[in-house]
Formats: structure tokens, C-alpha cells, sequence
């Protein structure tokens, strides 16, 4: 024992603790060993050891309570037994005493990046070894001199239990007596000019409530799950060829209490899961749950990658509301932001005083318009931490998707910069070849969990997002259709007088709508930052933003592509969406406001009992224009096709404020074609033209199809017919 180790320890910057820790065999001469049992209690003003029925005391040779005690014979399992300086009797486990608890062939697969559930190994786990109740902890921190753990077991003292170094850079320690509740953090201090500081577990399963920042020890073994019949039939299904409406929402503003304050998950299973079977959604979107320390950025600057935020309760209670969704039939679909991270002194950020997560060079490693930090996905050691994120939050809640959020930004190293503000890759391109063969790894990995789904946020032209990894794409299940967004809110922005003019914005999209699996999104981005909510963007007085209203997102549902609605939109806000506030419910008071309710509930009633709408969206054979050259009524009809191909929909669209009777429409076969929406229905708050349930298709050729429908055409209506025998 030389006392320069003794007085590293003592001061906190010893880098092999169990070195020195603990018990250790030392030699006596002649062949013949002795042993030394060392511990550093700064909390003691006595101990002994406790071995068997031997109660030894132990001497002290540093006054910051540093002790040893020396014996002939190998000591078995022993006890530390504490006479703190306020005069308290205490006994305890030696943490030093215990062997490593990762194994070499996890280290070895760590140091590959090929540790795909990383969770099991890395954070905080009630575990039990030789019978001792306790947690172990593992982090990466491959830069730093010591590592220690700091929490309310120890007085936050960090000194007092530094961690075990062992290859690949992983510290680790099991530190009996730490229970489920407890909080803590790692102290990193760095090799690097002497930085430390106290950081939050990067695979912490639960976290303070911000403003708080220590990670708390969670047993996700508590929870005991009721969804497997769902998890089973969900793993058999095709979700290209399933009906997918989602519900976007935003937890902490989506409903607050009486007195503005944020509900609960246990409350959400109940309100939540009540709305959205009401209205007919199939999915809910959650925008990201993950803990994160500022309410302002909406979850996307996360520091918990995996732990649900505790402003809404534990882990537990996140379960139950997933478990609570799923016994609804409701899927789950979370935002997941692998992109960036934020810049917080307790995070990822500068881990280890080196930049661990992040690039070392500012171009490549810090988006500056988000004042965020990029991941380095050259790293083998981080691909493996987010591609460990994205299977945890599959396999260990249940969730049912992933929409990766800002791809684009992820798939460009001169997303948002400057010429010389940006590195070409190593073929002088702007890829970055890093990002887009992390993603395809990522989505192989996914879509080996039965029925998961990941969706891309992805505005950009690059091609192959949805395609598979085999075919030279990224791999995603389906892509969102910014462009579709964009030229539809143009378009009914568009006072109807000269709608005609932007007649293209509302057919262009069928050029490329089979190009990749879309997504259709109405999303949060479109209704925040002075762009207005839905029904504000829509032109004409009250009525007509109303029906405008109802039309644009008919022609949505009966558009090719899966569907995705923002909170807010299907009762018809008026006001831009604030995260600090809440959804104005009140409004469905007035008639106007529950009409476009009941019409988006018929909306997704007709889209969940009709196939044509939802089996054949990624491919022509689903979809037929039957006009769209009536461009100065602003008028278009279409077709849409089942998988049998006779199963079909007639829709046509007046998108214009004039009603139009004995308008002639093209149709396949002769018969009887009954109305099966009318988004002018005076339940919906429209004016009630219509055609009566039903019109008979007659002899004669329109649209160069063999029979004509001749109908009334609502004002600013969608209005849709399916044949029947």
C-alpha cells in the first residue's frame, strides 16, 4: 500500500480504485501470504470488520478516513461495521469486495459497436450478487481518469465510490444497499485538462423531473404487461396494406387540469386512449417522450434516451398508458431524434471532456441554427448507443413504430450551412456516407422486432428513403410527404376565386405519390411559428373555412398514402398551437367546431371499412384520375382500387364556395352508387346539398368511361359514391 495511491483515492482522482480497494493477498516472505482489507469511508470516525463471528477493528491512516486492517487469513465475505462522527452505529457491504459484473464478451461486442441491446449491460440494474441485494452501474467514459458514483446512498459524496475501469473504456461498480428511487450521477473527470463534472446516465431508465437532472435507479421488471395478444397480431400484419390514421400529439399541452396543471400518464390511458378510439384513429404519434430538460424545445433536444420523461410519472405509469393504447387497439408511434442532442452540462455533451458523442470539428459535429450538437456516426460506440435507444424503447415499452425526426439533416453534411462551413465526404460529395449507413443498419434492426414500423421525416428529393437496405435504400417503412403538405396548404390557402391558377398544386402530387411509401402529414411544424392553425390558414368567412376545412382533409383521406392529423385540427382551433397551453376543448360548444369533429370521425370510419382506401396506396393500380381537366370550376374526380380491383370509390371535389347540380361523371360500370360521404352534410355544418344517399348510373359515355353519374356537387365538398349490387 504506498501512500501515493492512498492519497489519490482520498482526493478523488485514484484511476484504479479496486487496485486499492478492498481486499488484496500481499506477500510476507518465504512463500507465505498475508492479506490487507482497505477502505475509504469518509463518513466514519471508526470500523471494523465483520468476518464470521470475528469483529476486527480496522486502524486508520489517513484522517479523511481512510482504513485498513491486516490478516493471516483470506477474508470470506465480510461486512464493514460504521461508527459515524455524529455517533451512529451503521453496517454495510464492502462494494470492493465484488468481482467485475461485465463480461469480457460484452465488452468485446461494446468495443465493435455490436452490443445492439446495450441497455441490459450499461445504466443502473437491481440486481443481486452472492446473495447482496444492490445495483450495478456501467458507463463509457473512455477519456477519463476516474469515474466515481454520486447519489442520495452516498451523500452525493463522490469520492467515496469510484468505479472499476475495465477494457473499451467502461467503468463499472455494484454498490450493495442502492435501491429502486434512489438518484444519482456519474463524476467524470477527465485525463483532459482536469475537466470533471457531473453527468446524467446516458442509459438511465428514469430521470429526476426537470429542472432536475440526476438519472434515478428503475426497475422496468416491475411492470407486468397485458398487450401480447395485440404484440402477437400486430406481428402478422402488413402495415403498407392496413388502414394507418394517426393522431399527432404533444403530451404536455394536448389537455391540462383545472388548475393548468400537466396530467398524468395514468390519466392520459384514460383520457387519451378514450378520444382517440372515439374518433377512429388507428395510431397515435407521440411527439418525443424521452426525458429532455426545456418544455420549449417539444422533446426533440433529448438527454434521456432511455427514459420517458418523469413530468408525467414513472416509467411504470408510461407502461400502463402503452399497455392501455394497445388493449384500445390503438398503435404507438414515437418520435425518436437520433439527429442531435443538446448542449447541457449534464448530458451527452463533452462526456468525458473530450467530444465523445459529438464531432471533434464544429462542421461536422453542431447544427447552428439549432444551437444542438450531431452525433458522430462514424463512432462504433454510438451507432451502438442509438441503434441500442431505438430496439429499447421496441422491445423493452412495446411501442409499435419510430418516426425518426430531421433525416434530411442526417443525410447532408451541408444541411444548413454555408459554402466552407461544411466537409465533403471521402468522394468530395455532400453525403454523409456515416449517417446513411447507420440508418439502414438501424432500419435492418428494427424491422427484425415482428410488426414494427419506422417513418422518415425526410423533405428532401433522395431517393430509396422507404425502399429496403437491399435495394440500395434506407430502409424505412415510409416516408413523410412534406412536398403533398406544402402544395395542399398553398393550394386552400388560396382564395377559390383563383384556385384555378394553383390547379396543379392539388394534382401534382400523383407524378411521384408512388415513388416511396408515404405518409400524408398535417403536423405540428404547420401550425406554430406565425404559419397559423388549419382552420385560420383557410380563406372566406367563417362558413367556408369551416368547409374548406372539411374538404382539404377528405381529399387527404381519399388521397393515396397513410394519414397523420396534429391535435387541434380535428375540432377546428383557431389559435396557433402553444406548447404551454392546452387544446381549447371548450370550442366543441359551438355547432361549427363538433361538426368537423363528427366529420373527421366519419373520415376515419370510412377509411377503416373501406380497402380501396388504405390496401393499394404504393402502387398506380390504386388510383385513377377521372378528371382533372375542369380546371375553371376547380373540380377533380377520382378512382380508387382495393387489391380486387373491383372494389372501387368514386370521389369528386368542388373546390370552390358554388354548388354545381347534374354534374356529369365518368364511371366504370352501370348501377346504383350510394353517396358514402358528403362533407357538406348539414351534421358536419355544411349546407346539405347533396344527392339523397344514392344516384343511378345511366348509359353514356364521360370521362371516356362507359357510364355517367349526374350529381349534385356541394359547395367546397368532398363528396364520395361506392357502386352497389
Amino acid at each position: 500500500m504506498e501512500a501515493a495511491g492512498m492519497e489519490a483515492i482520498v482526493h478523488g482522482y485514484h484511476g484504479d480504485s479496486f487496485g486499492v480497494l478492498g481486499p488484496h493477498a500481499t506477500a510476507t516472505g518465504k512463500g507465505k501470504r498475508s492479506w490487507e482489507i482497505r477502505v475509504f469511508l469518509p463518513q466514519a470516525r471508526a470500523v471494523s470488520v465483520v468476518d464470521g463471528d470475528a469483529i476486527l477493528p480496522m486502524i486508520k491512516l489517513h484522517a479523511e478516513g481512510f482504513f485498513i486492517l491486516e490478516t493471516k487469513t483470506a477474508p470470506a465475505a465480510y461486512r464493514l461495521r460504521l461508527e459515524t462522527h455524529e455517533g451512529l452505529a451503521l453496517e454495510q457491504e464492502d462494494p470492493y469486495r465484488f468481482p467485475p459484473v461485465m463480461t469480457e464478451f460484452d465488452l468485446h461486442l461494446h468495443g465493435e459497436g455490436t452490443l445492439h441491446e446495450a441497455w441490459h449491460s450499461y445504466g443502473a440494474h437491481v440486481t443481486s450478487i452472492e446473495g447482496v441485494e444492490g445495483v450495478r452501474f456501467a458507463v463509457w467514459a473512455p477519456n477519463a481518469e476516474c469515474v466515481s458514483v454520486a447519489g442520495d446512498f452516498n451523500q452525493w459524496e463522490a469520492r467515496r465510490n469510484p468505479m472499476r475501469l475495465r477494457s473499451a473504456g467502461v467503468w463499472e461498480i455494484f454498490l450493495p444497499g442502492v435501491k429502486p428511487g434512489d438518484s444519482y450521477k456519474y463524476l467524470v473527470r477527465s485525463k483532459v485538462m482536469g475537466y470533471q463534472q457531473l453527468k446524467s446516465d446516458p442509459y438511465s431508465f428514469q430521470s429526476e423531473v426537470p429542472p432536475r437532472s440526476a438519472s434515478v435507479v428503475c426497475d422496468l421488471d416491475s411492470y407486468e404487461w397485458h398487450d401480447s395478444a395485440w404484440l402477437q397480431s400486430r406481428g402478422e400484419r402488413n402495415w403498407l396494406r392496413e388502414p394507418l390514421s394517426i393522431y399527432e400529439l404533444h403530451l404536455e399541452s394536448w389537455m391540462r387540469g383545472p388548475d393548468g396543471n400537466v396530467l398524468t400518464y395514468s390519466e392520459f390511458a384514460v383520457r387519451v386512449v378514450g378520444y382517440v378510439k372515439q374518433m377512429g384513429y388507428t395510431h397515435i404519434e407521440l411527439m418525443p417522450v424521452q426525458e429532455h430538460p426545456f418544455s420549449g424545445s417539444w422533446g426533440y433536444q433529448v438527454t434521456g434516451y432511455f427514459a420517458p420523461t418523469s413530468r408525467f410519472g414513472s416509467p411504470q405509469q408510461f407502461m400502463h398508458f402503452i399497455d392501455a393504447c394497445h388493449a384500445a387497439g390503438i398503435g404507438v408511434i414515437l418520435d425518436w431524434v437520433p439527429a442531435h442532442f443538446p448542449k447541457d452540462a449534464h448530458g451527452l455533451a463533452f462526456f468525458d471532456g473530450t467530444k465523445l458523442y459529438e464531432h471533434e470539428d464544429p462542421r461536422q459535429g453542431e447544427h447552428l441554427d439549432w444551437g444542438t450538437l450531431i452525433f458522430n456516426f462514424g463512432r462504433n460506440e454510438v451507432r451502438e448507443f442509438l441503434i441500442s435507444s431505438a430496439l429499447f424503447w421496441l422491445k423493452r415499452y412495446h411501442i409499435d413504430g419510430l418516426r425518426v425526426d430531421a433525416v434530411a439533416s442526417m443525410l447532408y453534411r451541408d444541411y444548413s450551412r454555408k459554402a466552407g462551413e461544411w466537409v465533403p465526404n471521402r468522394f468530395g460529395g455532400r453525403e454523409n456516407l456515416e449517417a446513411i449507413s447507420f440508418l439502414r443498419r438501424f432500419n435492418e434492426l428494427v424491422h427484425e422486432v415482428p410488426g414494427a414500423i419506422t417513418i422518415a421525416e425526410e423533405s428532401t428529393s433522395f431517393p430509396g428513403v422507404s425502399r429496403p437496405v437491399y435495394a440500395g435504400g434506407l430502409g424505412f417503412t415510409m416516408k413523410w410527404n412534406m412536398g403533398w403538405m406544402h402544395d395542399m396548404l398553398h393550394y386552400f390557402g388560396t382564395d377559390p376565386v383563383h384556385r384555378k391558377y394553383a390547379h396543379n398544386n392539388i394534382t401534382f402530387s400523383m407524378l411521384y405519390a408512388f415513388t416511396e411509401n408515404f405518409v400524408l402529414p398535417v403536423s405540428h411544424d404547420e401550425v406554430v411559428h406565425g404559419k397559423r392553425s388549419l382552420l385560420a390558414k383557410m380563406p372566406g368567412d367563417e362558413w367556408q373555412k369551416f368547409a374548406n376545412v372539411r374538404a382539404f382533409l377528405a381529399y387527404m383521406y381519399a388521397h393515396p398514402g397513410k394519414k397523420l392529423l396534429f391535435m387541434g385540427a380535428d375540432i377546428g382551433d383557431y389559435r396557433e398551437w402553444n406548447h404551454d397551453g392546452s387544446v381549447p376543448w371548450e370550442i366543441l360548444q359551438a355547432p361549427m367546431h363538433a361538426g368537423l369533429q363528427r366529420c373527421v370521425q366519419a373520415l376515419n370510419r370510412l377509411y377503416r371499412e373501406q380497402p380501396a382506401l388504405y390496401e393499394v396506396d404504393f402502387e398506380h393500380t390504386g388510383f385513377e384520375w377521372i378528371d382533372i381537366s375542369d380546371v375553371d370550376q376547380s373540380v377533380i374526380s377520382f378512382l380508387r382500387r382495393g387489391a380486387n380491383p373491383s372494389n372501387y370509390m368514386i370521389f369528386v371535389c368542388n373546390f370552390t364556395p358554388v354548388p354545381r347540380s347534374s354534374y356529369a361523371v365518368g364511371v366504370p360500370e352501370g348501377g346504383f352508387y350510394e353517396e358514402v360521404l358528403n362533407t357538406d352534410a348539414g351534421e358536419f355544418g355544411g349546407s346539405n346539398a347533396g344527392n339523397l344517399g344514392s344516384v343511378t348510373a345511366v348509359n353514356g359515355t364521360t370521362h371516356e368511361r362507359p357510364f355517367t353519374l349526374s350529381i349534385v356537387l356541394p359547395p367546397l365538398a368532398v363528396v364520395a359514391f361506392r357502386r352497389r349490387p
